[in-house]
């Protein structure tokens, strides 16, 4: 079975898709993205329980310390998959990187499934691709045979499977019902109104011809989901975290906002929603997640002058996005501090580029947004975060995307949440 060119890189079906993403459908998809904060917010509340109760040999002062970046990838994923295939992954119940895949070439035949790490599959992915991009045309087919090159060509086709995997086991069995759960707008064990999710939508979606996407359509825009939605969202989740960690005023700052705004419910109850969330900065404004610019080529019969120096038709430009995002002539001489009041104090327009512009911009920017500002007001809430070392740093890696290494924290339950007849979350 091949994989063919997804929708976010087909121009002529990107309206498809932009409309899939618009706020009104991003909306419909908040209680599926709520459903997994609040497990994942399970899984958080047993292991402060526990350092509390001192049975972890990690805790010390009431705390829980250990890494939060790949706990961050277990959500993005599980997230991504009950969105984009109607069923997670299930790695915040496992609490490891593991997922299902098929072998691409053999649908059909009855492939037996097997299991993969599928946040390092991911890792391996984006250096492979993000490295043979850069490669000449030539040396493309050779370079596999490197052992690097050959784990990342592994690790494309481990991927394609598990959006083979998804989709086979969407098509077969179809939609599935949801837990009961009122306070999610569900009823007698089934969500009120059809379920809504991403491949749903696209399953309902016609061509240019009226026709709708076959099997193959479906899983390449699968894949493009789950590469789109899923380290991207972990990796801003856990920037931010480490940021507002190691800056206690502005943690405090944003909890005391949150305490303001949100009501004080049990601590059972489905984590914050978005509308009722106060109006904060931009969650982006921990880091830019941006690594490789995207070549741009300047089309035949005009030029461009960036900084007095004139660049003529067929030359490759990139927007360094990085840069942009801490240029002190852009941001002041302070543009490397995490200073979050700045976002208050102007309107930073188009100086501020997460998801890039024009025809070729991030089409799921509605949905990251959402995920990230109901994780973070969640998270901050609820937990208080500390540094391991007050001078620790946030060792990040850069690739297609620029990725933290490890954040080691201490988490304990706030005051606020904790179940004893104190005020709630």
């Amino acid at each position: 079975m091949a994989i063919l060119t997804g929708l976010f890189l087909d121009i002529g079906k990107r309206k498809l898709v932009s409309s899939i993403f618009s706020q009104h459908n991003v909306l419909l998809f908040e209680p599926h993205v709520r459903k997994h904060i609040r497990a994942f917010c399970a899984q958080w509340d047993m292991r402060c329980a526990r350092a509390v109760a001192g049975e972890l040999t990690d805790a010390s002062q009431g705390r829980s310390w250990f890494d939060v970046l790949p706990h961050f990838n277990f959500l993005a994923f599980d997230i991504i998959g009950d969105l984009a295939f109607g069923a997670p992954f299930g790695m915040i119940a496992a609490q490891k990187d593991v997922a299902p895949m098929l072998d691409p070439t053999t649908v059909g035949e009855k492939p037996e499934a097997k299991y993969v790490p599928a946040v390092q599959v991911l890792n391996d992915r984006g250096d492979y691709s993000a490295s043979m991009g850069v490669l000449p045309a030539w040396a493309r087919p050779w370079i596999k045979f490197i052992p690097w090159f050959s784990r990342g060509n592994t690790a494309v086709q481990c991927l394609a499977g598990m959006a083979v995997a998804a989709v086979e086991k969407r098509l077969k069995f179809g939609l599935p019902d949801e837990a009961s759960d009122d306070d999610e707008g569900f009823k007698d064990g089934v969500l009120k109104g059809r379920r809504t999710d991403l491949l749903e939508k696209l399953m309902q979606g016609k061509d240019e011809n009226g026709e709708p996407m076959g099997r193959e359509e479906l899983t390449a825009e699968a894949l493009q989901q789950l590469i789109a939605g899923s380290d991207t969202t972990s990796n801003s989740s856990c920037a931010i975290t480490y940021y507002l960690a190691a800056n206690p005023v502005c943690q405090r700052r944003l909890q005391a906002e949150l305490d303001n705004n949100l009501p004080r419910v049990p601590s059972a109850h489905p984590p914050i929603t978005q509308s009722g969330t106060p109006p904060l900065p931009p969650p982006q404004v921990a880091a830019s997640t941006s690594g490789v610019g995207l070549p741009r080529v300047i089309p035949p019969g005009s030029s461009l002058e960036i900084g007095g120096e004139r660049f003529n038709e067929g030359t490759i430009l990139s927007v360094p996005t990085y840069s942009v995002h801490h240029s002190e002539e852009v941001w002041g001489e302070d543009s490397e501090l995490y200073r979050p009041e700045r976002w208050l104090e102007r309107d930073v327009g188009k100086e501020f580029n997460p998801f890039s512009y024009g025809p070729r911009a991030c089409v799921g920017r509605n949905l990251a947004n959402m995920e990230m500002l109901l994780i973070i007001a969640s998270l901050f809430h609820r937990y208080e975060f500390e540094l391991h070392k007050p001078e620790q740093k946030l060792l990040t890696r850069e690739g297609f995307l620029r990725k933290p290494l490890d954040c080691m924290l201490g988490i304990r339950r706030r005051e606020l949440s904790l179940p004893d007849g104190r005020a709630h979350i």
